[in-house]
């Protein structure tokens, strides 16, 4: 019996180690993800209003034409999926891949027919597993990426789709909602959709130089990128908010634990105590 005291003392102390790096490292990433949230929210703005010069000249604009305006027959698609370079995440990782993975045998039915671009080593080390086609890969981001830390990667993207080398591209991340709620999501990048002008409405007049055309040619490619720039954030915040919600699953978890552990060692206790007990009587018993 003593022994098995012992063994779930020991069992106890080391749940207890656990339970300070899991509350730790949700704390940390608790601090991280407010971070997190207010970068992915201050990049919007400039979203927003980049998306409405480019709307503008291309609404605006008779016979304007660009490669990122134009479908064309699908041949061959891109896919560029974000995921984290470390676990611990929950379902982070494993809901977008199954997402990016269902969406790839629904739809093509050779490996000819698709790219990938992947950002983060979990999503890289998925698809080369399966000897699946990566084009590109970025790894190792800090936990508050910069535009400079995927530009290599969204450049290539938007130029591949120039070039021709693919047809359509399309942009896999993990939205962000809440903490507890991030939701997979596959958005077409590329060919944009061309605007319509609005009949209804004043809206501001600009005059582009050296003309519509060239404005367009440079802030189409620098659209696509903040778009790819904007999802690298949002996934970032969702991944942040999984790894605090999974560490405090886990410190629950851990709690749980330990309280049964405690009431187990106590009745444990309580047995040698009356048995001990029960002995002193019987042998008092015996000498009387």
């Amino acid at each position: 019996m003593a022994k098995g005291m012992r063994e779930i003392k020991r069992q106890i102390k080391s749940i207890q180690n656990t339970r300070q790096i899991t509350k730790a490292m949700e704390m940390v990433a608790a601090a991280k993800l407010r971070r997190a949230q207010e970068k992915a929210q201050s990049s919007r703005p400039y979203a927003e209003k980049l998306k409405e010069v480019v709307d503008g000249i291309a609404a605006g604009t008779t016979g304007i034409s660009h490669p990122m305006l134009v479908t064309r027959p699908v041949k061959k698609t891109a896919y560029i999926v974000i995921t984290s370079d470390a676990g611990l995440a929950g379902g982070y990782n494993a809901n977008m891949l199954r997402a990016v993975m269902d969406r790839i045998k629904a739809t093509h039915t050779s490996k000819e027919e698709y790219g990938i671009f992947v950002v983060g080593r979990k999503g890289r080390d998925y698809f080369r597993r399966r000897e699946l086609p990566v084009v590109d890969e970025v790894t190792e981001l800090s936990d508050s990426p910069t535009f400079a830390d995927i530009k290599s990667l969204a450049y290539a993207a938007v130029r591949s789709f120039e070039d021709e080398q693919f047809d359509e591209i399309y942009i896999c991340y993990n939205k962000f909602i809440n903490a507890i709620t991030q939701v997979p999501t596959i958005n077409r990048l590329l060919p944009f959709e061309k605007p319509v002008a609005s009949a209804s409405g004043v809206k501001a007049s600009y005059e582009y130089e050296p003309s519509p055309e060239s404005v367009l040619q440079v802030l189409l490619p620098k659209y696509a990128e903040t778009i790819i720039y904007g999802a690298l954030l949002e996934g970032k915040a969702s991944e942040l908010g999984a790894k605090m919600t999974a560490m405090g699953n886990a410190t629950k978890n851990a709690s749980k634990m330990i309280g049964e552990l405690t009431l187990t060692y106590n009745r444990a206790r309580q047995a040698a105590i009356t048995q001990e007990i029960t002995e002193i009587v019987a042998g008092a018993n015996a000498q009387s």
